[in-house]
């Protein structure tokens, strides 16, 4: 079973702020929370306070809802990282007190197909908007949204990172963002188990050594091969004592 660090006892000015927004009591708030950090941890990993005091904070200074999820979490190497939904992304921007507005560019490629797309986000209290264009060769994904709705993916990602310039956003990642960054570790646990699983390779047999012995020696006293290629090769399926590679050092250097 998931287990649960000890939370505070009395109840933080985020928690109570996030109950008051949701319209329900300070207990409820805290088990919302602490049920969206159990889903992401998975079984037998223990959540936080630290982790449940850094997803509430930053729930609460954006004002996102989790029951809605326009905040939720996954974890990263065993830590909860917070993700903010298309949804809360527009929540953030559209409600920021110096928005004033957001426009899009589409740029299409020569056989008419979609490129690119730049947004641009203004600001009451700057004369020039901020601009950022993504680019499909650059972001296009593997996953099913991106499959079935390329153009509308491309526009929520030029939509948060413009909205990253042009508020100075940090410490979330989008959904997009969050499947790659699990995508990455998934694959270093598989090449990592594929590696610890990988058998023991064999000892070269002496007998077998001493037969070919003087066929290596002559390649490499000839200099058809440096003593380090003949243990390259052979080190790369079998397990080589210290005297057979000795042995094949002292005729370089006898060479």
């Amino acid at each position: 079973m998931t287990q649960v660090a000890q939370m505070p006892q009395q109840p933080s000015g985020a928690l109570a702020s996030l109950a008051q927004r949701l319209n329900i009591n300070v207990e409820e708030a805290q088990n919302i929370v602490i049920n969206t950090l159990m889903k992401a941890k998975g079984q037998g990993q223990q959540v936080t306070n630290e982790e449940f005091v850094t997803f509430l904070a930053i729930a609460s200074e954006y004002k996102l809802n989790p029951l809605t999820k326009e905040i939720y979490a996954f974890s990263n190497r065993g830590a909860i990282q917070p993700i903010v939904s298309i949804d809360g992304w527009l929540k953030i921007i559209n409600t920021h007190p110096q928005f004033d507005g957001m426009e899009f560019k589409d740029a299409l490629d020569q056989e008419g197909k979609l490129s690119a797309v730049t947004c641009q986000i203004y600001r009451k209290d700057r004369s020039r908007p901020t601009e950022l264009t993504e680019y499909m060769s650059e972001c296009a994904g593997s996953s099913d949204p991106w499959k079935k709705w390329p153009a509308r993916m491309l526009r929520h990602k030029a939509t948060i990172q413009c909205a990253r310039y042009a508020f100075g956003l940090s410490g979330i990642v989008d959904p997009d963002e969050a499947e790659r960054i699990e995508s990455v570790t998934r694959t270093e646990r598989d090449v990592t188990s594929k590696a610890e699983a990988r058998p023991a390779l064999a000892h070269y047999p002496e007998h077998k050594f001493a037969q070919k012995f003087s066929g290596w020696e002559d390649q490499i006293k000839s200099g058809q091969r440096t003593a380090e290629d003949v243990i390259n090769t052979l080190s790369s399926r079998y397990e080589l004592s210290v005297e057979q590679i000795k042995s094949l050092e002292s005729c370089e250097v006898s060479a």
